[in-house]
């Protein structure tokens, strides 16, 4: 019987009891029996926060540069096929469908995740393409993520903060050693969180990997017209800013140019590209400023350290009457960390509903925000909103209606509270 993209995902979820598994056995062998792998230069991106940016700037300079690109990024805000790019855009759904196919045919006993199978295919899906570099972001922390079954030519690790604890561990080095599991011996690891725990330098020195530490081997400065970044060997001067938006892109910025200088001998880039590269990359979702009355911001920040930076760029975009905010994210968030940070910066909140079994209700969100307020631990603007709706989509034409002109909206939390408001197209607001 033929499947629809659709079929094929809904065949995922039901085939194993957990949705996440952590352990790479399965996913070795089935790799294994498929003969997966790569001919072509492979570049692997973990981290908490920043990975997304990270592997959008290196698929744009490398494009760029005339290069055939593959991209593995996750998790999608709209279409599954958003996961898989090739050539700077998303796959076809049917071209998709083989590959699903293969793996169902391969597994035989296995019970895959919805993770590993999907992983699988998009990993099968890439491997038959003719291309210059593999981009592979990793998903839940490194070491036993499905992504990790492939030996990257060049490993990244971008900031390392506390999220999923159950499984990654309770402080940074903990972290930092799970993330630390995608590299390997004797090639290259670029680590740009500015502060790195211990335990990568620890495990990079284990291993024998080239490890090419921010502050050490490169290192970034700039001005408020353009910046400038130096390498080992190579030297990039007279850079406009990347077009993604936020406070720590330099940071990303950085480390994908430590990567294009490690592999220059079989990926040259001239500095051309890495302007054209770095003026053109887009990212969905990654504080995405959209133009109307009011503003509309949109991002997936869903930890404490990326909300931080998420109030930052907001402190940071000038004088707005009333900020309205919709919000969603997963239960098992640091919900308390995450309302401390923005409460004092929102006027009114319209929680949501999201269609996934780990999120937080939207009363749920509302009932905790109210206990953090009872408790003195918010700092809040009078007066002040709070609003239940059923969905996303809800929620933001609540915000709107509410809203002056003047005023921004912020949707932010998880994939599933952005991709909702994106899912019939991007939104364009024009207050009364």
């Amino acid at each position: 019987m033929s499947r629809t993209l659709d079929d094929w995902l809904a065949h995922c979820e039901r085939l194993h009891p957990k949705t996440i598994d952590m352990t790479l056995a399965r996913v070795v062998e089935l790799r294994d029996r498929l003969g997966l792998k790569f001919e072509t230069p492979v570049v692997m991106v973990a981290g908490t926060n920043g990975k997304g940016s990270t592997c959008a700037m290196l698929e744009s300079i490398a494009l760029q540069a005339g290069y055939r690109v593959g991209l593995y990024i996750k998790p999608h805000l709209v279409h599954f096929q958003e996961r898989c790019r090739v050539g700077g855009a998303p796959v076809a759904a049917e071209s998709l469908l083989p590959f699903f196919e293969a793996v169902e045919a391969a597994r035989g006993e296995l019970t895959l995740s919805y993770f590993e199978f999907t992983t699988l295919a998009i990993m099968l899906r890439l491997a038959a393409e003719p291309l210059d570099l593999v981009i592979l972001e990793v998903g839940l922390g490194g070491r036993l993520d499905a992504v990790n079954a492939i030996d990257a030519d060049c490993a990244v690790i971008t900031s390392i903060d506390l999220d999923h604890t159950e499984y990654l561990g309770p402080d940074r080095e903990s972290v930092g050693r799970e993330k630390a599991g995608i590299m390997r011996a004797g090639r290259t690891v670029v680590v740009s969180d500015p502060v790195p725990p211990d335990s990568l330098a620890a495990r990079a020195a284990e291993l024998g990997a080239d490890l090419r530490q921010l502050g050490r081997d490169f290192s970034y400065s700039g001005d408020r017209q353009q910046w400038q970044w130096t390498g080992r060997s190579k030297r990039f001067s007279g850079l406009a800013y990347p077009a993604l938006r936020g406070v720590n892109q330099l940071l990303n910025a950085a480390g994908v140019l430590a990567v294009f200088e490690a592999l220059y001998e079989r990926l040259p880039i001239s500095a051309q590209a890495v302007r054209s590269g770095l003026a053109l990359v887009e990212l969905p979702g990654r504080f995405q400023v959209l133009a109307g009355q009011p503003a509309l911001v949109l991002d997936v920040a869903h930890n404490p350290h990326a909300v931080a930076a998420l109030a930052q760029n907001l402190d940071q975009m000038g004088f707005f009457p009333r900020t309205h905010v919709v919000f969603g994210a997963m239960a098992d968030k640091d919900l308390a960390a995450i309302f401390q940070r923005m409460a004092p910066l929102v006027d009114a909140w319209h929680f949501c509903d999201l269609p996934i079994p780990r999120a937080a209700s939207a009363e749920a969100l509302r009932q905790q925000f109210e206990s953090l307020r009872e408790q003195g631990q918010l700092k809040t603007p009078a007066p002040l909103l709070l609003q239940t709706h059923a969905d996303p989509q809800a929620a933001l034409a609540a915000a709107a209606a509410a809203a002056d002109p003047a005023d921004r909206i912020l949707v932010f939390g998880s994939f599933f509270t952005v991709g909702g408001v994106l899912k019939n197209g991007v939104p364009r607001l024009q207050a009364h």
